[in-house]
């Protein structure tokens, strides 16, 4: 009963497989008509001999003749059914994962191929959390990432190679893998202390910038490393031109400003930031990057650090101005908690404002914030918290977003989750 249910399975609409299984049935009909005919006419013409008796009995004409029809086509359909479920099993197998059928594999991977356009913004480990978990909703998964980076082993081969900061890219490329468990491992390998040359360095970004001198473009080094990790979707810088991000910082007790140049630098900096922007300070957008948000169906930015991952993505005009004319769904992530040096006692609210006042309003039809605050946080930051009154100016959508093991950060299940039900909410349920 199990092999008939499963195989009952391949008949449900979305796998993409009834039109080829009908056209190889009609081909193997006419092969077994031509062949038939053969036959009676080897049967008609040939004289008699030893085998006619054999010939005789292979065509069970001691049967009646609507019988052997019967006994023929059980036959014919039983080895043609067992031939193409055992080719699929021989030519999918190893693509399959342990426990987990052709039927199964293959009906997810159409339901992903049909899902919807999502472009989602930012950078650092809020943006790989997101991805991890939206890659199990759909293909057509693009990431644009900030390359305003400057520390740490990026910002060593940024200086060294005068290359793009390849941090970012790597840290969303490893969250897309389907390998995520062993290539992402890999990719996020890092060189421990003691290696000379290679210490503090991931292995991830060794590779990028060995294949960005290989074929010539840091853009191509990205798309090539994504197909080394199978990776179903894109990961795009928001511009290929080397920029820099600068901030006026108010010091505390203190009137007056200072101004922090470089990502890494800002958050070190004691005091409340007042305004970041990059230098040069009109980069052109990657051209992909604006045509992917143009054709997107759902844009999604955050979460990550405010002023240090996101904002630099906004602050390339060009990426702005897509998402301000884009026809997507738009909705921002507020974080879960406050981030020492740069957004130390804000609410919800004001991470709203701060973008606002960088890169225009009515940026967002939705915003999307945490609501449960359980659980423990590092000393020096606050739960991020939505103010009285606030759900008067924005539409808010308020929810349980938490990681219970790391309460500071987004569950990715959680939040990809909503977010798809947010998009079907507004265009209607997938096609599956």
């Amino acid at each position: 009963m199990g092999g008939i249910s499963e195989s009952k399975r391949w008949l449900k609409p979305g796998l993409g497989v009834k039109r080829w299984l009908v056209m190889i049935l009609l081909g193997t009909t006419l092969i077994a008509v031509g062949l038939a005919f053969f036959l009676l006419e080897l049967y008609r013409t040939a004289p008699e001999g030893w085998w006619s008796g054999v010939l005789s009995t292979a065509s069970l004409r001691f049967l009646d003749r609507p019988v052997r029809i019967i006994v023929f086509g059980i036959l014919g359909l039983g080895l043609f059914a067992i031939g193409i479920w055992e080719l699929n099993r021989s030519l999918m197998s190893p693509y399959l994962r342990p426990g987990s059928s052709v039927v199964d594999t293959l009906r997810t991977f159409r339901q992903r191929e049909k899902g919807p356009r999502i472009v989602a913004v930012g950078g650092g480990h809020g943006l790989a959390t997101l991805l991890r978990g939206l890659k199990h909703a759909t293909h057509n998964l693009t990431a644009v990432v900030t390359v305003a980076d400057d520390g740490g082993s990026s910002g060593r081969l940024r200086r060294e190679m005068n290359i793009l900061p390849p941090g970012d890219v790597r840290n969303c490329l490893a969250a897309l893998s389907n390998d995520e468990a062993l290539l992402g491992q890999l990719f996020q390998y890092r060189f421990p202390d003691g290696e000379p040359g290679l210490e503090g360095h991931s292995f991830g970004n060794l590779f990028i910038v060995a294949l960005s001198e290989i074929t010539g473009s840091f853009e191509k080094a990205v798309a090539e490393s994504g197909r080394v990790l199978a990776v179903q979707g894109r990961v795009l810088p928001s511009t290929v031109h080397d920029v820099r991000l600068v901030a006026d910082v108010v010091l505390p007790y203190a009137v007056n400003e200072v101004r922090v140049e470089g990502e890494s630098r800002i958050p070190a900096v004691e005091g409340n930031v007042r305004r970041v922007w990059l230098e040069p300070n009109t980069p052109p957008a990657f051209p992909d990057a604006v045509k992917a948000i143009l054709s997107a169906e759902l844009i999604v930015v955050g979460p990550g650090s405010l002023y240090t991952s996101i904002l630099p993505n906004l602050l390339v005009p060009d990426l702005a101005a897509a998402i301000q004319v884009s026809r997507a769904l738009k909705v921002f992530i507020c974080n879960i908690a406050t981030q020492p040096g740069e957004t130390d006692h804000y609410s919800c609210g004001d991470h709203i404002r701060a973008i606002e006042r960088h890169v225009g309003t009515q940026l967002f039809n939705v915003i999307v914030c945490n609501q449960r605050y359980e659980g423990k946080l590092f000393d020096g930051t606050d739960w991020v918290k939505t103010e009285p009154g606030l759900e008067k100016e924005y539409s808010l959508y308020c929810t349980d977003l938490i990681d219970t093991l790391h309460p500071w950060r987004h569950d990715s299940q959680k939040l990809a989750k909503i977010l798809i039900d947010l998009y079907q909410e507004r265009t209607g349920p997938l096609v599956e």
